[in-house]
């Protein structure tokens, strides 16, 4: 007769260490062992080597074992530790790369929800080579830079750490969109076309022309996209028309043209091309803006466009105070400006389209009426996340919305008023400088740029890890 021993099941303790060991994987990098689960190597992605690993008999990895440690406790909380200090951050890209995992690196270094304005700070100071100061830049979601200086184009990664310059065949790039971390968009307003280049390899992809009625050369003015599609401003070289071209982003072939102009006369308004284009993705609407100046006054337009159908959802005539520029924010729900002779911020809600539209001042009323002196002249405003960023001559200013309740009463009624608050940025030894020719946003930074300088400033959220 068989055993009593042989005949029973093997116990529930047993079987469950056998499911637990079987989940452990033991991996030697360099001589050194380390353990963990299967579950935490699946957190690489499928295309990683350390995915890979926890199917495999052979799991010896010939790399530095202090750096894996660094990574192997990313995996686990989706945070460098504390201790990742120690090490140069192109050390550990070199080694994500190596195990496919860059894209965690990214993500608990320079995601854009770790932006914080009220705790940005100067960090750096990108120079840049030659003589020629910044005319334009470009961010991508994640934090790659892109910087056009006279004819060149220097880029930099996520880090701020590996810098590239090309030149280009501009004299100087007045537009500058990033398509990718690779591939920018640029164009000039002297030199006819918009041209698509890659940045990493140095070459011109594709060049975009407006054919317009004279067959003149087409200039650019501005440049906006969205998910979809890429909105390139064209002027002809002859300034007697002017045009918005809408292409799809992948392909980059045309899919409509609006806000074509033929200028005759004296016909001041439709000479005005549009000078700045923005995406406002909750309308689906496109924000195109441009102003000119004469000897006794400033006058602007501002235009959401219908890119299905071609037409203006929405117009605002821009004469009192007009803008010396002007932003849009989805989150906000509003148009933002600040004016060229006041000097002070102004919005205008935009969940009262089609009512009487008017712009409220945030700051020194007064000011807009009274204001002659041209105060506001070259002062940038740009949007980010909730709030409102305004360079004025050296300084900037941050405005936030406060929160009041609702924004609508219980039985349906009017909006109720909104209420912005000013804050100055940064520490003390980070205030003042030349005059703020940009600013532009990306991950959890801020890049700021200054008359007369060669260098880029970055403003960044603290984080863990660097």
């Amino acid at each position: 007769m068989p055993s009593i021993a042989t005949s029973m099941p093997p116990s529930k303790s047993k079987s469950k260490s056998k499911s637990i060991d079987s989940n452990i994987v033991t991996i030697d990098v360099g001589g050194q062992i380390f353990q963990t689960t299967k579950q935490t190597l699946a957190l690489a992605g499928p295309k990683s080597l350390l995915s890979k690993l926890a199917d495999s008999t052979h799991r010896f990895i010939d790399r530095d074992p202090e750096l894996f440690s660094i990574l192997l406790s990313l995996l686990r909380t989706g945070n460098l530790p504390s201790k990742a200090k120690a090490f140069d951050i192109e050390d550990l890209i070199e080694e994500s790369k190596f195990y496919n995992i860059e894209s965690l690196l990214i993500n608990s270094q320079s995601n854009p929800s770790q932006f914080d304005a009220f705790s940005l700070e100067k960090s750096l100071i990108l120079p840049l080579n030659g003589r020629d100061s910044p005319s334009a830049i470009a961010t991508t979601n994640y934090g790659t830079l892109h910087v056009s200086h006279g004819s060149k184009i220097t880029s930099f990664d996520w880090s701020m750490r590996k810098k590239s310059t090309i030149l280009t065949h501009f004299t100087a790039v007045d537009s500058l969109l990033a398509l990718s971390p690779g591939v920018a968009a640029a164009g000039a307003t002297d030199f006819s076309g918009l041209q698509v280049l890659d940045l990493e390899n140095g070459y011109v992809k594709e060049t975009l022309n407006w054919e317009n009625v004279t067959r003149s050369s087409s200039t650019v003015q501005a440049i906006g996209s969205s998910d979809k599609h890429l909105f390139v401003s064209f002027e002809s070289g002859r300034r007697n028309s002017n045009s918005i071209m809408v292409y799809d982003i992948n392909s980059l072939k045309p899919v409509n043209e609006i806000g074509q102009n033929e200028i005759y006369g004296t016909d001041i308004e439709s000479a005005i091309p549009a000078t700045k284009l923005r995406w406002v993705s909750s309308y689906n609407l496109l924000l195109a803006s441009g102003s000119h100046s004469d000897i006794s006054k400033v006058t602007g337009n501002i235009k959401f466009w219908d890119i299905r159908s071609g037409n203006v959802a929405w117009e605002v005539k821009d004469e009192v105070d007009c803008f010396s520029d002007v932003t849009v924010s989805d989150n906000l729900s509003a148009i933002y400006k600040v004016g060229i002779n006041s000097g002070e911020v102004s919005y205008m809600d935009l969940r009262k389209l089609g009512d009487s539209s008017e712009w409220i001042c945030l700051g020194d009323g007064r000011k807009m009426v009274n204001g002659k002196r041209k105060e506001g002249f070259g002062c940038k405003i740009e949007c980010h996340a909730n709030q409102v960023f305004c360079g004025k001559g050296g300084e900037i200013e941050l405005w936030s919305e406060i929160v009041m309740g609702s924004r609508k009463s219980r039985e349906g009624g009017p909006l109720e008023e909104r209420v912005f608050r000013k804050n100055l940025m940064g520490r003390v030894t980070d205030m003042g400088g030349s005059k703020i020719t940009n600013l532009s946003f990306g991950g959890n930074k801020m890049f700021v740029t200054r008359k007369g300088q060669q260098t880029v400033e970055v403003w960044q959220s603290s984080s863990r890890g660097f």
